[in-house]
């Protein structure tokens, strides 16, 4: 069960991000868009039945990506979330009846083998379960720095290309940086219980992170096509979460020959995940 619990678990979460998207997506798409940061965004989606359908999904998604990263290393439970993207243009597709073509289809398979050879030459483990301040310190201040300069940068450039990948790639940081927070969290709720948790920084830390990563991601998909807002979210979260991995928690993963069929994976992945997006650029026919 050390590796098929936190993957089923996160195999949920990715699911419900999913399903979140195409839910959020639809319902940004339906009010004012904004040239700046503008946190009201948030109000006029508040009166949005389908966002809060995919705010619920989150908190779906937010459970089962805790009990997997309470399970698993996170090198493993994060770039299964490479997954959301082939499910929310599945999700997409049912919602509105279109049926995906085969090059699209070819394209799922192709993340989802990629995936699978990737992670299962990795074979990541469980690296240390507590992480020092001192190794906290400066991996927080990367994070925050990288996401602050890439939404000033897309907030910048008009709505387009450049300001959705930019925002897609500001999300994806805080994306990592919550998963990375959470599985700390995790780590003292097991040891020190309810209280030590809720008076846990990493817990705040993680709440912080992920209210920035939603604000982000409604900018983000406001900001213009799924072709450039959805690779940098979705491979940028699975990169920055191997590498918080590695540099936090010390998890290991295969070295030698077993790097050959990594880097297959991963090009497999990226190949799949690109196409995806440029075909499936439209997520918004499921208004």
């Amino acid at each position: 069960m050390g590796v098929v619990l936190p993957v089923l678990f996160a195999l949920l979460a990715a699911f419900s991000n999913a399903l979140a998207t195409v839910l959020q997506r639809r319902a940004a798409l339906s009010v004012p868009q904004s040239q700046g940061f503008r946190p009201g965004l948030v109000l006029d989606l508040l009166r949005r039945p389908v966002w809060l359908g995919g705010m619920l999904a989150v908190v779906v998604a937010g459970v089962g990506q805790a009990v997997a990263l309470a399970t698993g290393p996170l090198s493993l439970v994060q770039p299964l979330f490479v997954l959301e993207l082939p499910l929310a243009l599945l999700l997409a597709s049912l919602l509105t009846g279109n049926r995906m073509p085969e090059a699209m289809w070819l394209a799922v398979g192709g993340v989802v083998v990629g995936l699978g050879v990737a992670l299962a030459s990795a074979a990541p483990d469980a690296g240390k379960a507590d992480v020092p301040l001192d190794r906290w310190a400066p991996a927080l201040a990367a994070c925050a720095g990288a996401a602050v300069l890439l939404a000033a940068a897309g907030l910048k450039r008009p709505v387009g290309k450049a300001r959705a990948g930019c925002l897609g790639a500001a999300t994806a940081v805080c994306y990592a940086l919550t998963a990375a927070l959470m599985k700390d969290s995790m780590r003292v709720l097991d040891t020190d219980g309810v209280v030590g948790f809720l008076t846990a920084w990493q817990t705040y830390g993680f709440a912080v992170a992920g209210v920035c990563a939603v604000l982000l991601l409604e900018h983000a998909m406001q900001g213009g096509p799924l072709v450039a807002s959805q690779p940098a979210l979705t491979l940028g979260d699975a990169t920055v979460s191997l590498l918080l991995g590695v540099v936090l928690y010390q998890e290991d993963v295969r070295g030698d020959w077993w790097v050959v069929p990594q880097l297959l994976g991963v090009a497999l992945v990226v190949v799949g995940v690109l196409a995806l997006a440029r075909r499936g650029a439209d997520l918004r026919t499921a208004q």
